[in-house]
């Protein structure tokens, strides 16, 4: 199947200014995925959508393509991955280029590395599926959680059933954690579609490779990973 790879990078983060460009371990954060994208050898394209000319020149060149700037309207706060996905779908077949799947790749995913790509390919052709996301762990078992009301009282959780269960005798819970998407890309041009509702499946990535840039400590979490680690 021909498959695209969309890193999508605007430039009006505000919680970080410039986070998908900040030196992470030695290189821009955007980096880091483009590099996994390409040693993956699974997409016919791998391009960076982003609005700044300083961010599509950085992506190039790290070896993606850069072939438009996204518009005004994908370029604010409102305008989400998806509606991206489908600008930079329409923007290609423009020129003339079509694609049967597309997978989004958040550059705040740093530690994702083309072993975990293909794993999501894996899954994804094993189980036939349409659409594939990767998932991991949650932190702590949900049974665990509880609301506060306005007296910030504990009565919730004195009175949990899970209160003094232990970690091994609870079930298994996940999140997605924002690395892959793989979605068919025809069906994704509808605003309406439920790519979870039409045979997704999930590949599981471990928890240290699953940390998401959102904010300063995560950055500096990741940096010290990387660095503990060799991560290049």
């Amino acid at each position: 199947m021909k498959c695209i790879a969309i890193i999508p990078a605007r430039s009006g983060s505000k919680g970080l200014p410039d986070k998908n460009i900040l030196e992470l371990n030695g290189n821009p954060l955007i980096s880091y995925t483009i590099k996994a994208a390409l040693e993956s050898n699974r997409f016919s394209e791998v391009m960076v959508s982003t609005d700044s000319e300083k961010y599509a020149k950085i992506a190039i060149d790290y070896g993606a393509n850069v072939p438009f700037l996204r518009s005004d309207e994908m370029s604010n706060d409102s305008a989400s991955s998806w509606d991206t996905v489908r600008e930079v779908l329409n923007e290609y077949k423009k020129l003339g280029k079509t694609f049967d799947y597309v997978a989004l790749l958040q550059p705040t995913s740093p530690l994702r590395d083309a072993e975990d790509i293909n794993t999501l390919f894996k899954i994804f052709e094993e189980k036939n599926a349409n659409n594939a996301v990767t998932v991991t762990e949650v932190d702590h078992p949900v049974q665990w959680c509880f609301e506060l009301d306005e007296n910030c009282s504990m009565d919730k959780m004195a009175f949990s059933p899970y209160n003094h269960m232990r970690r091994q005798e609870l079930k298994t819970h996940y999140i997605e954690n924002g690395a892959v998407y793989l979605v068919d890309a025809h069906k994704i041009m509808d605003k309406s579609y439920n790519f979870y509702a039409d045979k997704c499946v999930a590949s599981i990535m471990p928890r240290e490779k699953s940390i998401d840039i959102d904010s300063k400590i995560d950055f500096v979490i990741a940096n010290e990973y990387m660095k503990m680690t060799n991560v290049k």
